[in-house]
């Protein structure tokens, strides 16, 4: 499979990722340098992923912000909503897993969800950083088998809590209530919050 740059667009990257080809083209390398990195082999339903991409540019359209100091923001709720999609309509499947595979590690316990992980974080660290010189630093959770057992059982039951699933292994502050709505002005509240704990903990101290 040939490995194309992603990055290299004549718009912004969040732009070019709201196009089918970018989409598909990006899926398939996360497809190929996780089977290489895990040893898991995967297939996939064409006519599924299409559906998966129809399905999370209608929502990303109903809530995408005006406001440019939204726009940050968006781009990680854009990719929880992916994840959720790609949830719901399961276009992977797993074809291998290696023998002896410590089913403990997240890429063996849930093979699938951890390629859809994968693909929504990379792309949301892309875009972050290709766009607005943001870094992504992800969280210690990704690798806990523990937050993946509950993520696992919690997806299946509301969907929707990948997009905040998405934002703790980001490393940042998810919404639990609601998380499928977006909610203008959340990096400053998120920045409010810890501004807060800062100012208490050196009260206490």
């Amino acid at each position: 499979m040939q490995t194309h740059d992603l990055t290299k667009t004549e718009q912004p990257l969040r732009k070019s990722a709201q196009r089918l080809r970018w989409f598909v083209d990006a899926f398939d390398q996360q497809i190929q340098n996780t089977e290489a990195q895990t040893g898991n082999a995967f297939s996939v339903d064409r006519g599924a992923l299409a559906q998966v991409f129809a399905d999370w540019l209608k929502a990303f359209e109903a809530q995408k912000p005006t406001r440019e100091d939204d726009k940050p923001a968006y781009v990680g709720f854009a990719a929880g909503l992916m994840l959720r999609t790609l949830i719901k309509h399961k276009p992977v499947a797993l074809v291998k897993r290696p023998d002896n595979a410590d089913q403990s590690n997240p890429a063996y316990f849930w093979p699938e969800g951890y390629l859809y992980v994968a693909f929504c974080l990379n792309v949301r660290g892309l875009v972050l950083e290709t766009d607005f010189h943001a870094a992504q630093q992800p969280s210690d959770r990704l690798s806990d088998n523990r937050t993946w057992w509950s993520f696992r059982e919690n997806v299946q039951k509301d969907p929707s809590l990948a997009i905040a699933f998405l934002d703790l292994f980001a490393g940042d502050e998810p919404e639990w209530t609601m998380p499928e709505l977006f909610r203008t002005g959340r990096v400053a509240r998120i920045a409010e919050r810890f501004y807060a704990k800062e100012v208490t903990s050196q009260d206490e101290g």
